[in-house]
């Protein structure tokens, strides 16, 4: 099929790069920061690159229906690997980088990968480390040859030696690959990602060309991007976040990406390239704004009260600019000498001087850290949705902002609530199946064709969808009020000095939690106090730790009061945890989300502790260092009683 007869034409994601590289050939596709230096690549060298990839791996045998692993940081040969997987009618499956071997294992194996692309030497050694487990893997190339040189194993091969393979085949093959990117249809399963696994096994999703060009196009319309968009390319390739923003979106809209040098230089990457479009989870901006007000703290005097001055100005009517709303002449003067001095200054700090559109999902945002970002001028918005959605269900309109929504349904998507309050959805951006499981596939697709989200919400007045937590997790209190463990700890970890939190109270009498604090906010807090501490178990259990936390857990009480729903989950008691919550000690998911039944395990001594009102609990915990080591962390924990306050909304607890 020729992709020159329209829009309609340019329904794969190989169509739409080749007719980039036709329409745009010398723009800038993609760049990368490499020994302190960007490099950039053109449309036309980014479609040369991926003949080249997807030629040698059409010679080493890779057919139709294969699938390949992809595994590594942001790099732009790993992103052309995803599109030269694609023009053969393969389909890329990402894992995170940051796994430990055994969980690659298992993805390897579900998916029955034969052929891997990977980054570098750490993502090899753990390829070679479970190759007895997955015999079928034959052929791991590298992009990074660094520290391989030694490595004699058949089945490894560089990509560079791959590319000067496919060159030759595209040369004496010629057709062969335009042939094959003409089989392609729009219903072709495009990109396999990996759900989180916060209850039980990853499950493959399949997504098809169609579905993540739907939703890129409704997103692209939506916020009027251009080619001329830069974005940073810094989260996992294998979250279906940065596979929307960082490969649909940009292949749909012909924008650049740009990939950091490495995870510790992203900061620094971010304030040279300057995106105009900008995502991150909720987490990477409650970073920045832990790193801002430890900054202004150590700040002289003066400085501190010119800065909390004019963020009392942003903060009344920097909104409402952004927004184009009335504000007083007298304000908008203030607001220019503020954005002079102060928000101009700071935004550039942050690499955020010419963001247009920057997004947040993953998780609630906190309100005060919502206003922070749109009142000093970043249309900071929200979006809604799952892997199972390509990330897209609902989005912010310009001007109709809400501190505590996600948006309207997007273009093209129909959202609706079940009886039970379970948000369903349909559009052109649902799965196709989960790989090799026609069952689950079944149970997440109901009669009339929607997606059960799993998640729990509601309409306010002006349609705008509010989240309240996963239906399953939601429970009640053995008085009957609900409860919703994932809302309340979201309002904890709205402090910048709580980084984790876990709530229990489902089939109980009240309402407990587990705190992580953050080591670097509240490690700056305790030295400017002159308190001495080793580490973070250490830390953690300080008396002053305990009451700083003691202070944020009383105010998201005093929030809860004033909401009739949830005026009866008031925390009663807490503890700080000795560890930090950890993905490679099974914790947490790649992605950052609490394994609550895991957790649950794994501490119920403490949770019994809390229920039945000690004061102290002693505890051993095993874990797992980064250099692959086993060893235990011990302490004696802490437990406190909190503050709780009267119901202020309709219904008082019963």
């Amino acid at each position: 099929m020729s992709d020159t007869s329209g829009q309609s034409a340019l329904d794969t994601f190989p169509r739409l790069l080749m007719h980039h590289a036709r329409v745009r050939p010398g723009r800038p596709a993609m760049r990368e920061k490499e020994y302190g230096i960007w490099q950039t690549y053109t449309w036309a060298e980014v479609a040369e690159s991926v003949r080249a990839i997807a030629c040698g791996l059409a010679q080493l045998g890779f057919r139709r229906g294969d699938r390949l692993a992809i595994i590594g940081d942001n790099r732009p040969r790993l992103y052309c690997s995803v599109a030269a997987c694609q023009c053969l009618g393969g389909i890329p499956v990402m894992l995170y980088q940051d796994a430990v071997a055994q969980e690659m294992a298992y993805v390897l194996q579900d998916a029955e990968i034969r052929f891997a692309v990977v980054e570098d030497q750490e993502q090899v050694d753990k390829m070679l480390e479970i190759h007895p487990e997955v015999p079928f893997l034959e052929h791991v190339i590298y992009d990074d040859p660094r520290g391989l040189r030694q490595y004699t194993e058949s089945m490894l091969m560089a990509l560079d030696a791959l590319q000067d393979m496919g060159r030759a085949h595209d040369e004496s093959q010629r057709g062969f690959l335009d042939a094959e990117i003409g089989k392609g249809a729009s219903d072709d399963v495009s990109v396999m990602l990996y759900t989180s696994g916060t209850t039980g096994k990853p499950k493959g999703v399949c997504q098809t060309h169609g579905a993540f060009i739907s939703a890129a196009r409704g997103a692209v319309e939506f916020d009027h991007l251009t080619e001329k968009e830069d974005i940073l390319s810094y989260l996992p390739m294998a979250w279906v976040g940065d596979h929307l923003f960082s490969f649909a979106q940009a292949i749909v809209a012909g924008f650049t990406i740009n990939c950091p040098e490495s995870g510790e230089t992203v900061m620094t990457d971010l304030r040279e390239i300057g995106p105009t479009y900008y995502f991150a989870p909720p987490r990477v901006f409650e970073g920045l704004l832990t790193q801002v007000m430890i900054r202004m703290e150590d700040a002289g005097a003066f400085k501190r009260k010119l800065f909390h001055h004019f963020m009392e100005v942003a903060r009344r009517c920097g909104a409402d600019l952004l927004d184009g709303k009335p504000v007083s002449f007298g304000d908008r003067v203030q607001y220019a000498l503020g954005n002079l001095l102060i928000y101009g200054p700071l935004k550039n700090v942050l690499g955020m001087s010419r963001i247009r559109v920057a997004y947040t999902a993953g998780a609630a945002i906190g309100p005060d850290l919502f206003r922070f970002y749109r009142s000093i001028g970043i249309n900071l918005k929200q979006l809604y949705g799952q892997t199972e959605t390509c990330a897209y269900v609902c989005l912010q309109p310009d001007g109709q902002i809400k501190l505590d929504s996600v948006g309207k349904p997007a273009p093209y998507v129909e959202v609706k609530l079940a009886d039970n309050g379970e948000i369903l959805v349909k559009g052109p951006m649902l799965l196709k199946a989960y790989y090799k499981r026609p069952d689950a596939t079944a149970e997440s697709i109901n009669a009339d064709g929607y997606f059960m989200t799993g998640d729990a919400g509601f309409f306010d007045e002006d349609g705008h969808l509010k989240i309240i937590d996963r239906a399953k997790d939601v429970g009640k209190l053995t008085d009957g009020s609900m409860f919703a463990p994932n809302y309340i700890e979201n309002k904890l970890k709205f402090f910048q000095h709580i980084k984790e939190a876990v709530a229990f109270g489902n089939a109980r009498d009240m309402v407990t939690a587990f705190i992580n604090i953050d080591l670097e906010a509240v490690g700056n807090w305790a030295e400017r106090r002159g308190m001495p501490y080793s580490g973070y178990t250490d830390l953690a259990q300080l008396p002053a730790v305990y009451e700083l936390i003691r202070d944020c857990v009383e105010k998201v009480n005093a929030e809860l009061a004033a909401d009739p729903m949830m005026s009866a989950s008031q925390i009663r008691r807490f503890l700080v945890l000795h560890k930090e919550l950890d993905a490679d000690d099974g914790e947490l998911t790649r992605t950052r989300k609490v394994r609550r039944n895991f957790i649950s395990e794994r501490y119920a001594v403490l949770i019994d502790a809390l229920y039945e009102g000690r004061k102290e609990q002693y505890i051993e915990t095993p874990v797992k260092y980064e250099d692959g080591r086993e060893g235990k962390i011990a302490a004696t924990l802490r437990i406190e009683e909190v503050k709780t306050f009267a119901p202020r909304g309709e219904r008082q607890a019963a």
